[in-house]
C-alpha cells in the first residue's frame, strides 16, 4: 500500500512559478512509475507528466512540454512537478499518482495508476 501526499498548490500570477510535491509512504516507492494529472471544473482527469522508477525516463503532455519538469527522489519518498510560465488553463486540481507495474506503457492514462493522492488546488490568475 502507497499513500501519496501532494503539497504546493496557491495562487499564482500568470507568467509565475510554482513547485509541486507528492511525498509517498511505502518501501516499493521506488520501483513504481510515478505520474502527475490534473482535473479542471467540468472536465476529465488529464495526464501531465510521469517519470520511470529510476528517473531517466520522462514525458509530458504536448500543452506542457518545456513549461514542466518532473522529477523524484526515491531516498526521499518524494516526486516534484516545477511548473514554469504558468498559464491560466493550467488551473486545476492536481494530482499525484503511482503505477506499480513499474513499466511506462499506458503512463497517460488515469486508469493504469494503483494509488493516488487527494490533490492540490493550483490557480493561475491572468
Amino acid at each position: 500500500q502507497v499513500q501519496l501526499v501532494e503539497s504546493g498548490g496557491e495562487l499564482v500570477q500568470a507568467g509565475g512559478s510554482l513547485r509541486l510535491s507528492c511525498a509517498a509512504s511505502g518501501r516499493t516507492f521506488s520501483t513504481y512509475v510515478m505520474g502527475w494529472f490534473r482535473q479542471a471544473p467540468e472536465k476529465e482527469r488529464e495526464f501531465v507528466a510521469a517519470i520511470t522508477w529510476h528517473g531517466t525516463r520522462t514525458d509530458y503532455a504536448t500543452s506542457v512540454k518545456g513549461r514542466f519538469t518532473i522529477s523524484r527522489d526515491n531516498a526521499k519518498n518524494t516526486v516534484w512537478l516545477q511548473m514554469n510560465s504558468l498559464k491560466p488553463e493550467d488551473t486545476a486540481v492536481y494530482f499525484c499518482a503511482a503505477d506499480r507495474t513499474s513499466e511506462f506503457v499506458g503512463r497517460t492514462y488515469p486508469g493504469t495508476y494503483d494509488y493516488w493522492g487527494q490533490g492540490t488546488q493550483v490557480t493561475v490568475a491572468s
